[in-house]
C-alpha cells in the first residue's frame, strides 16, 4: 500500500473522529482542523485566513481556509464528494465563533448558509440578548450553567459579557456560586473542558499532555486535586469546575487570551463517600493513596508540564492544607509555580489590612506593625498570611521572633501552644505560642478576652463564628475593630455585613471573602470590602506571562499587595474602601503587573530582555498592549471571521 494512500486512510479516521468528538468538546474543532491541514500539506498546502482584531491584536488566530479544508475532505474521502459534515462543524470552534456576525458572503463560502437565521447580527446584540436570557434564570447556579455553556460554544461572547457586566457576573462564574457547580459538577456535567489527569495515568502523563491543542500558546495553568475546595471539603472531580472558574478571571482581570489558559484537574481518588456512592460521579471510585504515592504522580506531572508547557505558570489550587504547603515547598525553587490559596490569599488580605490600618490608625494612632493579629483557623490560608505578616512586619524594624509573636492562631482545639498537649500539623508549628504560661485558651472567647487583639481574621469556615459577644468584644477593645471574616462560601462565613455593623454601632473595618450586598447604615452607605483574590492573581499570572518570569518569588508577591494598596483613587479612599472597585480591574491589574515585572527584573528571573529598561509607565502600557479585548470583525455584509 503505497504511503498516500495510507494517509488518507489515517487521515480518513481522523477527520470521522474529530467531527464527532467537537460535537462533545469544542475546543478540539479547531485543532482538528489543523490537524488535518498539517496532514495533507504534501499534496494540498491550504490558504490561511488571519482574524485580526482591530482592538486587540491578540485576539488574532491564524486559521485554514474553508475550501481548503472542504479539499481536504474530499480528497481524503474518496467517492463523497458531499463536505456537510465538515461545514457544518466549522462554526462550532468556541474560540472563533462569532455566531450571527459570520456574513452571508463567509456562510456561502463555509457551507453553513440556512444553519443559521439570515440575521446579521453584531457582538453588541448578541450581548443584549444573552443578558435577558441570562437574567431570567431564577438561581445561581441556573445562571452558572447558562454562562459555562456559553463560554464553551461563543468564548468571545462569554467575555464581553464578564468583562461589562463583572459585578454582576463574577460571583456567578466564581465565588460563591463556583462552590455549589464544584459540589453539583457530575450532575450538571455537559461537556468536558480543560484537562483530566488521572493517577492510574502515572508513567504516560506527558502523552495525556500532548493531547492538548495549541500546546505552544499556553501559558496559565490552574492545578487541582479537589482534595479541599473552598470550605466544602474533599470534591474530587468536582474541582475542575475551580481551576476552570479561576481562568475565566485571569482573562477578565488581567486579559489572558482565553487561548494561553489550560485548566486541570488531578484526578487522585476521592475520601468523600457520598461521591463514592454517586452513580453519577465521573471520577474515580476509589480512596486517596499514600503521601508517597501521590508525591511520585505529582513529580512526574511537573516534570511533564515543563517539558510540554515551558513557558507556563502553574496555579496550585485548592489542595488540602498539609499537601498545599508540601508541595509549595518542594516545586517553588524549581518551577514557575504559585499557590493561590496560601500565596494569594495572603497577598489580598495583606492589602486590606495595609489599609484598613490606615483607616484605624486615624483614631488609635496604631501603625500595622504593632497590631494584635487572631486568626481563627490555622490551614494553608492562614498561615500563609500569617508567614506574609511576619515578614511586612521584619521591614518595619521588628525581629522574626517580635513579629511572630504579634500573630495569634486558633484551630478547633483552641490556641495554637506548645504545651497544648497534641500532635501540631507542621505548617502551625512556627506559630505554636511559648507564652501562655501553662494555661490553655479553649475558645475564640477566650483569646479574644486574654490577647485584646486588634484584628480579628476568619479563616475556619465556620458558619457564625464570631458571635455576637466575641464582636461586641472587639468593639469595646478597639474604636476601629479591623475584622474578617473571609471564609468561603457565605455558608461557611464567620460572620455577616449586618451583623458586624449592628454589634459594632457601625464602627468596624469589614472584609469578606465572599461578597455581601452594600448597606444603608444610620443613613449612611456602606460597602463590604471583599478579600477576593481575583485583586492578586490576574496581575500576578499577567507579570509572569509577559516577562517570561522563571520564578514566582516572595517578593514579586509582596509587591502585588503593595502595589495593590496604592492602586485607590482619590474618591475610593474618601469612601473608606480597602479595595479599589472591581470594575477597575484591568486598569488595576496592568498597573500592578507592571510593578511585579520591575521586580522580576531586579530579581533577575525575568527573560524577556527587551522589556529592561522600560520605565513604569511604559510597562503599564506593554501591558495593556496585550491585553485581551472580546470583540468581532462585524463589519455588516462583508465582514470577515
Amino acid at each position: 500500500m503505497s504511503s498516500s494512500r495510507l494517509l488518507s486512510r489515517t487521515n480518513k479516521d481522523h477527520l470521522i473522529t474529530s467531527l464527532l468528538f467537537s460535537k462533545l468538546h469544542p475546543i478540539n474543532t479547531q485543532y482538528s482542523q489543523r490537524r488535518l491541514v498539517s496532514s495533507t500539506t504534501s499534496t494540498n498546502s491550504p490558504q490561511t485566513t488571519t482574524t485580526t482584531n482591530k482592538n486587540n491584536s491578540k485576539d488574532s488566530m491564524t486559521m485554514p481556509s474553508v475550501a481548503s479544508l472542504v479539499d481536504s475532505a474530499r480528497a481524503m474521502l474518496p467517492g463523497s464528494t458531499d463536505p456537510a459534515p465538515l461545514r457544518s462543524y466549522i462554526h462550532r470552534d468556541p474560540l472563533t465563533n462569532q455566531d450571527l456576525g459570520l456574513s452571508l458572503s463567509n456562510r456561502d463560502a463555509h457551507g453553513i448558509r440556512g444553519l443559521m437565521p439570515a440575521a446579521l447580527e453584531s457582538l453588541g446584540n448578541q450581548v443584549k440578548r444573552a443578558l435577558i436570557q441570562l437574567r431570567s434564570k431564577d438561581s445561581a447556579i441556573e445562571k452558572h450553567i447558562y454562562l459555562s455553556n456559553l463560554r464553551q460554544t461563543n468564548v468571545r461572547l462569554f467575555y464581553k459579557i464578564v468583562t461589562e457586566n463583572l459585578t454582576e457576573v463574577a460571583p456567578l462564574i466564581y465565588t460563591p456560586t463556583v462552590g455549589e457547580a464544584c459540589e453539583r459538577y457530575s450532575e450538571i456535567y455537559r461537556r468536558p473542558e480543560g484537562l483530566f489527569i488521572s493517577i492510574e495515568d502515572k508513567g504516560s502523563i506527558r502523552q495525556v499532555l500532548e493531547n492538548w491543542p495549541n500546546k505552544d500558546k499556553v501559558r496559565i495553568s490552574v492545578v487541582t486535586d479537589g482534595s479541599r475546595i473552598l470550605g466544602l471539603g474533599d470534591l474530587g472531580l468536582g474541582g475542575m469546575g475551580i481551576s476552570i472558574g479561576k481562568l475565566s478571571l485571569y482573562v477578565a482581570g488581567a486579559g489572558i487570551h482565553p487561548e494561553q489558559t489550560l485548566p486541570i484537574v488531578l484526578d487522585m481518588g476521592t475520601d468523600n463517600s457520598r461521591l463514592l456512592e454517586d452513580p453519577l460521579y465521573l471520577g474515580l471510585r476509589q480512596k486517596r493513596r499514600s503521601i508517597a504515592e501521590n508525591e511520585a504522580f505529582l513529580d512526574e506531572f511537573m516534570e511533564a508540564m515543563k517539558a510540554v508547557f515551558p513557558d507556563a505558570l502553574v496555579q496550585f489550587e485548592d489542595f488540602s492544607s498539609e499537601a498545599a504547603f508540601h508541595y509549595l515547598e518542594r516545586y517553588q525553587d524549581k518551577y514557575c509555580t504559585f499557590n493561590d490559596d496560601i500565596q494569594g490569599t495572603a497577598s489580598v488580605i495583606y492589602t486590606a489590612l495595609i489599609n484598613a490600618a490606615v483607616q484605624a490608625s486615624k483614631i488609635s494612632g496604631l501603625p500595622l506593625s504593632e497590631h494584635k493579629i487572631v486568626f481563627l483557623g490555622a490551614g494553608s490560608a492562614a498561615v500563609g498570611v500569617a508567614k506574609q505578616l511576619v515578614s511586612f512586619f521584619t521591614t518595619k524594624g521588628l525581629s522574626p521572633e517580635e513579629a511572630r509573636k504579634r500573630i495569634y492562631l486558633v484551630d478547633t482545639k483552641g490556641l495554637i501552644t506548645n504545651d497544648r498537649g497534641d500532635k501540631l500539623a507542621e505548617h502551625k508549628k512556627f506559630f505554636s505560642r511559648d507564652d501562655n504560661e501553662g494555661k490553655q485558651y479553649k475558645s475564640l472567647e477566650d483569646v479574644v478576652d486574654s490577647v485584646q487583639p486588634s484584628v480579628l481574621i476568619g479563616l475556619s469556615t465556620t458558619q457564625g463564628a464570631f458571635t455576637e459577644d466575641i464582636v461586641r468584644k472587639m468593639a469595646q477593645i478597639n474604636p476601629r475593630p479591623i475584622v474578617f471574616p473571609l471564609s468561603n462560601p457565605l455558608t461557611k462565613c464567620e460572620l455577616t455585613f449586618q451583623d458586624a455593623l449592628d454589634w459594632t454601632e457601625g464602627r468596624v473595618i469589614f472584609a469578606s471573602g465572599s461578597p455581601f450586598d452594600p448597606i444603608e447604615f444610620n443613613g449612611e452607605h456602606r460597602e463590604a470590602a471583599q478579600g477576593n483574590n481575583f485583586y492578586i492573581f490576574p496581575a500576578l499570572g499577567q507579570a509572569v506571562t509577559l516577562c517570561g518570569a522563571t520564578r514566582v518569588t516572595e517578593k514579586m508577591l509582596e509587591t502585588t499587595s503593595i502595589a495593590l494598596s496604592e492602586a485607590l483613587t482619590p474618591s475610593e479612599t474618601a469612601a473608606n474602601l480597602l479595595y479599589p472597585r472591581i470594575d477597575r480591574i484591568q486598569e488595576i491589574s496592568a498597573q500592578v503587573a507592571a510593578r511585579v515585572i520591575q521586580v522580576a527584573q531586579k530579581q533577575k528571573v525575568d527573560r524577556r530582555v527587551d522589556l529592561r529598561g522600560l520605565s513604569l509607565q511604559e510597562l503599564v502600557e506593554k501591558v495593556k498592549e496585550v491585553q485581551y479585548k472580546p470583540a468581532y470583525e462585524f463589519t455588516g455584509a462583508d465582514s470577515k471571521l
